[in-house]
């Protein structure tokens, strides 16, 4: 008999107790982590074991909230919950008195900074970017960092990383613990760099909100088409960072392209969370007001006068199809034109495939075809969803039925978003 048989018989209602517990905890998580890792760091003064105290709080959430209740406030509970341990942690290591003085310490220069009536304009009053810039900290490698950020601060699966970047989950799950334990001997505060400093974090910072965002745009697992809490979020604090370094065009690049995107989350789905592709949406959906801010964020970053690089053109991208009132009205040429310059800037495989796409639409799908050839021969998109989809777009365009259902099966195959999956799987039953 299993401790839990022995509990009391375990029947539907308890299984649903449990689930609606499991379901909710990973809302919670979702939404709310960056700020609860965050808070935590503030209060314990290390990343790696202020993400190892909010995991420790989930696992009491789902041994108590199945029976008790989901509290109403559940991210203060999980925050509530962690600082005890932590306390727990530091009674045990007779370290209490040591560390309530700090926390004094702390309170008092709280105070102090409250009853300023000054506006520093270079201060991050943020936890959570200032979470990004720690985890951006240079003692880090590049991929480290990024690793890092996205999974305390996006809340991404170590999963949802290894597909970002097409690597090796168990690569991911390394870097991750080698950047804590990087961090914890390395001694890095818990505060924001000196402006001076801002520049050799930018370009990780700028790199984290974007993929952070993009989880946002198009989760890589899941049942949801859409996750618009993850990318408004990192909308935010890329308005900040533009803020922090007016004179970084990178910074306002990224900025509009997140403002063109993010305009459309609207009309991406039906109620009931079905997709619905860029040229069947309903554009009178599409919200103005962020499409302006978008095209202001760019010309603030042409203003810099310093030209485009990798985000300022992906915005310009995305004003292309922000503007035009129609598919058949989109500037398809320029955007071709777009996309060569981002490839010979930042090049990719992700921006060959994308450009090939706007090459279908531009001359036909011939010429299309043998650019999406070429990149599925070259192996590195290998185990990538969006290349078969492509590739059977294109086949189907081109009569060839069979071999594009083939494709979009494959396609459907490798995603594990399941509702690409339903979508790609509908497209190839329709053809």
């Amino acid at each position: 008999m299993t401790e839990t048989d022995a509990a009391g018989a375990v029947g539907p209602a308890h299984d649903a107790d449990a689930d609606r517990a499991r379901r909710a905890v990973a809302a919670v998580w979702r939404i709310e982590s960056a700020r609860i890792v965050a808070t935590l760091t503030r209060f314990v003064g290390d990343v790696g074991q202020a993400e190892d105290l909010a995991q420790e709080a989930m696992l009491e959430a789902l041994s108590q909230w199945p029976t008790e209740g989901v509290p109403n406030n559940p991210g203060a509970w999980l925050t509530a919950v962690a600082k005890r341990r932590a306390i727990d942690g530091w009674r045990r290591r007779e370290r209490l008195d040591e560390r309530y003085a700090a926390m004094a310490r702390d309170l008092e220069r709280d105070g102090e900074a409250a009853s300023d009536q000054f506006f520093d304009p270079d201060t991050i009053d943020d936890d959570v970017l200032r979470l990004v810039f720690v985890a951006c900290h240079p003692v880090l490698s590049r991929e480290a960092q990024i690793a890092l950020t996205l999974r305390i601060v996006g809340g991404l699966a170590s999963e949802e990383i290894a597909r970002a970047f097409l690597v090796p989950v168990a690569t991911v799950q390394q870097r991750i613990v080698r950047a804590k334990k990087t961090l914890a001997a390395a001694k890095v505060p818990f505060e924001v760099p000196e402006p001076h400093e801002y520049a050799e974090r930018l370009g990780s910072v700028l790199s984290v909100l974007y993929l952070i965002f993009n989880e946002g745009y198009l989760p890589a697992s899941g049942s949801e088409w859409v996750r618009p809490d993850v990318s408004i979020e990192a909308l935010r604090l890329a308005r900040m960072v533009a803020e922090l370094m007016p004179r970084e065009p990178e910074a306002h690049g990224l900025v509009a392209l997140m403002e063109f995107t993010a305009a459309r989350f609207a009309a991406r789905t039906t109620r009931d969370g079905t997709p619905i592709p860029l040229d069947r949406q309903d554009r009178s959906r599409w919200d103005r007001a962020q499409i302006a801010r978008g095209r202001a964020a760019l010309a603030r970053a042409d203003r810099v006068g310093r030209g485009r690089a990798s985000y300022a053109l992906q915005a310009a991208i995305a004003e292309c199809h922000a503007i035009a009132p129609t598919v058949d009205d989109t500037d398809w040429a320029q955007i071709v034109v777009l996309y060569e310059a981002l490839g010979r800037i930042a090049p990719s495989p992700v921006v060959e495939l994308n450009r090939a796409v706007a090459v279908a639409m531009s001359t036909g799908p011939v010429s299309a075809l043998r650019i999406v050839d070429e990149l599925e021969r070259g192996g590195r998109l290998a185990g990538y969803p969006a290349l078969p989809a492509v590739r059977g777009e294109l086949l189907a365009r081109l009569g060839r039925i069979e071999e594009a259902r083939g494709e979009l099966h494959a396609a459907a195959r490798l995603t594990g978003n399941e509702r690409e999956r339903a979508a790609l799987l509908a497209k190839a039953a329709s053809l």
